[in-house]
């Protein structure tokens, strides 16, 4: 459970830092913040991405919830929604048991297929005075599939090492990022190969005069006006800000269409 396994983790357990995927980083740290983010590639397109981030019952993992079952998880993807667990009553021999809840996080904004941000402090970083913001950004890929990047910022006072407790909530974001990838196909980050450098041309023999047209010849007729370069199909990135704001100047151009 959450309680158990980040908890852990903040105390210097390897086994979560050591659950996550390579390319998790803690990018920025100090005494009191610290931002994780990782990122994914999936074949599926960016609307079957959002409907599965939306569903985390689908797959978010068992162990790091409170219930025990991520069956037990919902997000309501809208302003104000949340991200809760229903937390099952216990019947016991002599009486019936009472279900309780935990709030996870709240929705702050809903952007269908582009991005999911969530305030909230996860597991053990809910009884800590701080505050996080959890940010799910989706890039179009040219040629099919979609880029994830998933960036958690954690800021206030912490009572654990600032060093362990980043590394295993690291470990853990980047653990969930996966269940969502393999769920959606997972495929590869490769980088763009380079084109082969063209050959050099041969020197140019020195242009001759132009002769002056005579007075049964027509004026030669001018060279076309050059076509313009076809626009290149738009990069991803692994910032969360320049995602969004890549987001917001498409949305400009087709308004100003």
């Amino acid at each position: 459970m959450f309680r158990n396994s980040l908890l852990v983790g903040a105390i210097g357990a390897a086994t979560i830092a050591l659950s996550a995927p390579a390319a998790a980083e803690v990018v920025d740290k100090s005494a009191d913040h610290f931002v994780t983010r990782d990122s994914a590639m999936v074949k599926a397109t960016p609307k079957a991405v959002w409907l599965a981030l939306i569903e985390p019952a689908g797959w978010w993992d068992d162990a790091h919830t409170w219930s025990g079952s991520a069956a037990n998880l919902s997000i309501v993807p809208q302003g104000g929604g949340c991200f809760c667990e229903r937390i099952p009553e216990k019947d016991a021999a002599a009486d019936t048991g009472l279900a309780g809840s935990a709030q996870h996080m709240t929705v702050v904004m809903a952007e269908p297929m582009k991005v999911l941000r969530m305030r909230g402090a996860l597991g053990p970083l809910q009884s800590e005075p701080v505050d996080g913001v959890l940010t799910v950004t989706m890039q179009p890929v040219t040629g099919g599939g979609t880029k994830l990047v998933w960036e958690y910022v954690v800021a206030g006072h912490l009572r654990y090492p600032v060093d362990k407790i980043s590394a295993a909530v690291d470990g853990v974001m980047s653990q969930q990022l996966g269940h969502l990838a393999d769920k959606l196909g997972r495929v590869e980050e490769t980088a763009p190969a380079k084109p082969a450098a063209a050959p050099a041309k041969p020197a140019a023999a020195p242009a001759k005069p132009a002769e002056a047209p005579t007075a049964t010849q027509s004026p030669a007729p001018k060279p076309a006006a050059p076509k313009p370069a076809p626009a290149k199909p738009a990069a991803t990135t692994d910032d969360v800000g320049a995602a969004l704001d890549a987001m917001g100047d498409k949305k400009d151009d087709k308004d100003n269409d």
